[in-house]
């Protein structure tokens, strides 16, 4: 009998406090630079973001996404056989994040691993956490967050600030018989490792007093990644056509949350309707790794994404790296 992975649980965090445009505006405007706020409003559609209190870190964020994934799952900590953090704002270079989260959350019985693949982590992990299932009978239950702190290692007079907001989501795979998790896809692109990224603090350059300084530590944009508008088409037609569907059997498509006005162009490349790409930019911010599963929580509770359905997710992340999932709902 097969073993095919089913998302049986989703959860997201966000943050108590709330950062507006306008509460950034006012910042850079007292350095000069009234209108770069606005400017990034208008290309991205997001008008707010969440950050963590000081003490916190990334592992304490992606706590309760995954505790309320677990308690909504029927499942307790020590239940858990696999734990996989998607995030490229670890606690630390090593250890990985999601061993100091086992940890935390007293899932004294689970392996782990973390997935750096950037802001396309999530579904990467979906797929490989799937995978795993399928393969190996001693693996029933799995535990996927994705979680971002990229506020933390940013610079706040830097006008990019805008777009790091903090979250996390969490989703809970367990196996079954019945179609769950169908198909991935996967694309990569090595020649933007420099366009976009944390250029010090690993052995290309350890940290030192001089990367501190010249902000080296602290995530930088140098270029500008040119719009690929059929970057995730692409990928989306290559994971239905390997895996049996089309445009017109997807309930719902979920892409990174980083620009509205770039879901509308893919989502028409892709002939889905925008109405059925659920989008959470407006209220959350970007959210990095943890974007995707948010986005799928937040649907699941507004109804836009029912048992039964077909959820497809693209994410894109720095590097870049760009991974799809196609995945039969049981929540």
């Amino acid at each position: 009998m097969p073993r095919i992975a089913h998302i049986v649980s989703t959860a997201r965090y966000l943050p108590e406090r709330v950062v507006t445009n306008a509460e950034l505006a006012a910042r850079f405007t007292t350095r000069g630079d009234p209108n770069i706020i606005n400017e990034f409003a208008e290309h991205t559609g997001i008008t707010q973001r969440f950050y963590v209190p000081d003490e916190w870190v990334t592992s304490d964020l992606a706590m309760p996404a995954a505790r309320e994934a677990l308690k909504r799952a029927g499942r307790k900590p020590e239940q858990v056989d696999l734990i996989i953090v998607g995030t490229d704002t670890p606690d630390y270079i090593t250890p990985s994040t999601s061993v100091v989260l086992q940890r935390k959350l007293g899932a004294k019985n689970a392996g782990t691993f973390d997935v750096g693949c950037g802001c396309a982590s999530f579904p990467t992990a979906i797929a490989i956490g799937s995978g795993l299932i399928a393969a190996d009978p001693a693996i029933k239950i799995v535990l996927v967050v994705g979680v971002y702190l990229m506020h933390r290692l940013s610079d706040p007079n830097d006008p990019s600030c805008f777009l790091y907001g903090d979250g996390a989501g969490a989703a809970v795979l367990e196996t079954g018989n019945q179609q769950g998790f169908i198909g991935a896809a996967f694309h990569a692109d090595g020649a933007y490792a420099s366009y976009w990224g944390i250029f010090a603090g690993g052995t290309a350059e350890p940290a030192n007093v001089d990367a501190v300084k010249a902000g080296r530590t602290q995530v930088r944009r140098p270029h500008i990644i040119p719009p690929d508008h059929d970057g995730w088409p692409r990928l989306f037609k290559r994971l239905a056509s390997d895996n049996g569907f089309t445009a017109n059997d997807v309930d719902q498509m979920l892409f990174t949350q980083i620009s509205k006005p770039a879901i509308a162009i893919a989502a028409e490349r892709c002939n889905v309707p925008m109405e059925k790409c659920h989008t959470v930019m407006e209220k959350y911010g970007y959210t990095g790794s943890a974007c995707i599963p948010m986005a799928l929580d937040d649907a699941i509770e507004l109804g836009k994404i029912k048992p039964g359905d077909l959820v497809v997710m693209i994410a894109s992340g720095v590097g870049y790296n760009q991974s799809a999932a196609a995945v039969r709902m049981t929540c």
